[in-house]
């Protein structure tokens, strides 16, 4: 039996785009699209719409855009839509009214392998702790954030290169696929949703705020590599050199620096390399951000500041 379905899709960023995509490419009819309001941006404080939104609005589906999840206005608005199935992929947290609304539920795409790395900043936090692979999750939604019933799951590698950047282009695609392969089971009333298994290896991923980003160079030289290459480019890792923030968006391992130094110390031609002492050895910075300038390469850098060592 193939049951016909109505989706009401929600999520704001781009890297919820591909899955909304996906379902149009693949036909379903997506009734309605929920995402965030319209928000004022750059120099001009111009209001900007969501990237769901702009695809949304391309393809001619009704957009809604509410400040409230809980208001009767919007929820009559949702109910007349008559979904049968909600999909959420980097949206806000829901309330149960609308979360519960739809006959067959409401489905989630995370980006980890649940109930690994929970919360606001899955992928991050995967490179941070310097995990060799995460992936992505489709469950249903309930109560508590990022705990309901596993659908499926889709494993990605994280390469030595890969950074937050890399790792977030490729998991949206993952994510995309992941809620085709997701909806297709629930047409045919083929999931077997499996409760999360919660053990002391169980690892969260928080939100991470200014402060969580600032580089802590007592640490091992590959844990701060991770740690760097987790924020990078955004939020980005930062430190203090002469006084000024630096944000680093690529370094690396040097074998065999011979340093005796503390760990902070910097070590400079001022011409060609800058290299920072660690816990165990030293990390080569290949790609930083001195504050009021752009983002370069350390060697375009040099060329135009000196380092006091």
């Amino acid at each position: 039996m193939t049951r016909e379905l109505r989706i009401v899709f929600m999520g704001t960023p781009d890297f919820a785009v591909p899955t909304l995509q996906a379902l149009v490419e693949h036909k379903y009819k997506v009734v309605a699209v929920i995402t965030a309001p319209d928000k004022p941006a750059g120099r001009g404080q111009k209001l900007q719409q969501s990237p769901v939104k702009e695809y949304a609005v391309s393809q001619n589906i009704p957009v809604l855009q509410p400040t409230n999840l809980k208001s009767e206005a919007f929820l009559e608005e949702l109910r007349s839509y008559k979904a049968n199935l909600q999909i959420i992929v980097a949206f806000r947290m829901l309330p149960e009214v609308v979360w519960a609304m739809p006959e067959l539920g409401s489905f989630n795409i995370h980006g980890s392998l649940l109930p690994q790395y929970r919360g606001a900043a899955p992928i991050n936090w995967a490179i941070i702790n310097g995990e060799k692979e995460t992936g992505v999750t489709s469950f249903f939604l309930k109560h508590e954030i990022d705990t309901g019933d596993l659908l499926f799951q889709e494993r990605v590698p994280i390469l030595e290169e890969d950074d937050f950047g890399t790792m977030y282009e490729k998991l949206k695609y993952e994510g995309a696929k992941l809620a085709i392969r997701t909806v297709q089971a629930i047409e045919r009333d083929a999931v077997q949703p499996q409760p999360q298994q919660i053990t002391s290896e169980t690892k969260h991923a928080p939100k991470i705020f200014k402060d969580t980003c600032e580089i802590n160079w007592n640490q091992p030289a590959t844990q701060v590599r991770d740690f760097i290459r987790g924020l990078s480019p955004y939020p980005a890792a930062w430190t203090r050199f002469d006084n000024k923030t630096f944000k680093i968006f690529k370094v690396s391992v040097l074998d065999d620096a011979g340093y005796t130094s503390a760990p902070g110390q910097l070590h400079t031609d001022n011409k060609t390399y800058l290299h920072v002492q660690t816990a165990n050895g030293a990390l080569a910075i290949l790609d930083l951000q001195m504050e009021g300038k752009k983002r370069m390469p350390v060697q375009d850098l040099l060329r135009g500041y000196t380092f006091n060592v």
